[in-house]
């Protein structure tokens, strides 16, 4: 009689990454999904601190592209961004974006794990800078109205998160 092997489930580890106010209240819809697996969450630093609960997060530095020290700040988020992937080691990041979790995501990629992109609920008829960067870089890309698929025409069309 021969043993079955069985094979033992890998807990995933997923990193939820959004900039401050939209992005992350957005980010904040898949609360289930984050409670359901080991999980942590990136976002900006504010002044208003983010409803997050027990859920582990980690802060970026706002970047604002209409400031004139911008690149200095994301590269800031760069060296940040090592140091959260180095220690809390995602096998999967899920963003919402902007600006400020760009330098998360290429790391992602660098280190041969999945990404997931959510394109803004906010953009309806026209793709955001960050989700025509980040679209050839993604994995699983997906957006929130039909009308986007002209742009991403790989990106899968759920509804939205609301």
């Amino acid at each position: 009689m021969r043993k079955r092997k069985e094979k033992k489930n890998k807990i995933i580890k997923i990193c939820f990454a959004a900039s401050s106010g939209g992005h992350l209240h957005e980010l904040l819809m898949l609360r289930p999904l984050m409670e359901k697996y080991d999980s942590f969450l990136v976002t900006e630093k504010t002044a208003y601190p983010p409803p997050v609960g027990e859920l582990n997060c980690h802060y970026l530095l706002q970047v604002n592209r209409r400031e004139r020290w911008w690149p200095f700040r994301l590269a800031g988020n760069g060296l940040y961004s090592l140091i959260i992937m180095l220690t809390e080691k995602p096998d999967v990041v899920i963003c919402t974006g902007v600006l400020a979790t760009i330098p998360l995501c290429l790391l992602c990629k660098l280190m041969g794990k999945k990404l997931v992109f959510i394109e803004s609920f906010a953009n309806v008829k026209t793709p955001s800078l960050t989700g025509r960067f980040l679209y050839r870089f993604s994995d699983q890309f997906y957006i929130q109205w039909p009308k986007l698929k002209k742009y991403y025409p790989e990106a899968v069309y759920q509804g939205g998160v609301y």
